[in-house]
């Protein structure tokens, strides 16, 4: 069926503007009407040809329409395989994410995010891939793919982000080399304008929290005391112009306890404004949502999204990701001594005799 209506759909795209013409064209060599110089003679011609005009338009107007929402259903399907909604619970950390679009019709952006657990820990990436569009979407593609591989391959947070400039690089090369055949050579370096922040983050099943930042902003920490940066130090410069560094330790950033949340995002969330010209107060509204109960990381994430859609009427300048992860271990540790304390009361009960 969809093999028949696909060349049905092409021979009337084509079919029908040539059917305009061809009566255009009739009508001007054909009718005695067409041929006449009187003022009346004019206005009927003016008229037929204004109808055609306006026929052809409104067709390809509507093909043009078609062919864009096919576009985007393709490109939404393709953005929906590489940001993959994650679970609500990786290795007993609480998970919520979402994205907002700058342009409501846009469905390809250039944010990536991911949590994976694994041996060395839960790891995370946060990143944000300078410009919009298919050129965009390849970049995210080849970055959380190597990311997904080498976060179980890689024991050290240095390598790992190694692996991510190293795939960046090769990916930026091979798109020249597609873009511009004609020069026949592939350049040795990336283009300096192409560019990705990204934040890698490992957490520890002690909680401890080990960061590498190359120009992303930090997370903010959300805990009983109030909501900070993750860390205030210099982040090194993004993935792309710049040549990593020969040393990469990962920064030590203290622990994620039990009903603590880090908020990740990229930078369209602060840089947000509404009609006057305001920033979005990110802290503020986070430090809102710490003091509602129950806290939860959907809770969070749900208060922020709304925030940022108010200030901005509902039209941010920029894309948005937002990423939250709080600690549940503590609760669920809990839970778990509470049952094994309950077996081992009851196994310590005396057998009735009989």
């Amino acid at each position: 069926m969809f093999g028949i209506r696909r060349p049905l759909r092409r021979a009337l795209a084509l079919g029908l503007p040539m059917a305009w013409g061809a009566m255009a064209i009739t009508y001007k060599l054909g009718c005695p009407l067409a041929q006449q110089d009187g003022l009346g003679a004019r206005i009927v011609t003016s008229a037929v040809f204004f109808a055609i005009g306006t026929g052809l338009i409104h067709h390809v107007r509507r093909t043009l329409l078609r062919e864009l929402r096919q576009a985007r259903r393709v490109a939404g399907a393709a953005q929906s395989v590489l940001l993959r909604p994650l679970p609500p619970r990786v290795d007993g950390l609480e998970v919520a994410a979402a994205q907002l679009s700058a342009d409501r019709g846009a469905t390809v952006g250039g944010d990536l995010y991911e949590v994976i657990p694994t041996e060395h820990g839960v790891r995370v990436v946060m990143g944000d891939v300078r410009g919009h569009g298919l050129p965009a979407l390849g970049t995210v593609a080849a970055l959380l793919g190597s990311f997904r591989e080498a976060a179980h391959d890689e024991p050290d947070l240095g390598r790992l982000l190694r692996r991510l400039d190293r795939t960046l690089a090769r990916h930026l090369r091979e798109r020249h080399r597609d873009e511009h055949p004609a020069s026949g050579r592939t350049p040795e370096t990336p283009v300096a304008e192409e560019f990705v922040t990204v934040l890698l983050l490992e957490i520890g099943r002690d909680g401890e929290v080990r960061a590498l930042n190359c120009g992303h902003p930090w997370p903010y920490l959300l805990s009983g005391t109030g909501v900070e940066p993750l860390a205030r130090a210099d982040p090194l410069p993004p993935l792309g112009p710049f040549p990593l560094p020969p040393e990469l330790p990962a920064m030590r950033c203290g622990h994620l306890r039990a009903g603590e949340y880090l908020v990740l995002y990229t930078d369209g969330a602060e840089d947000a404004r509404d009609a006057r010209g305001r920033f979005f107060p990110l802290p503020t509204v986070l430090a809102k949502a710490a003091h509602d109960h129950p806290v939860s990381s959907d809770h969070i994430l749900r208060t922020v999204l709304g925030g940022l859609l108010r200030h901005t009427a509902g039209r941010p300048t920029d894309d948005i990701a937002l990423l939250v992860l709080g600690n549940e271990r503590a609760h669920q540790l809990a839970q778990g001594t509470r049952g094994t304390a309950r077996a081992t009361t009851h196994d310590a009960q005396p057998t009735p005799r009989s």
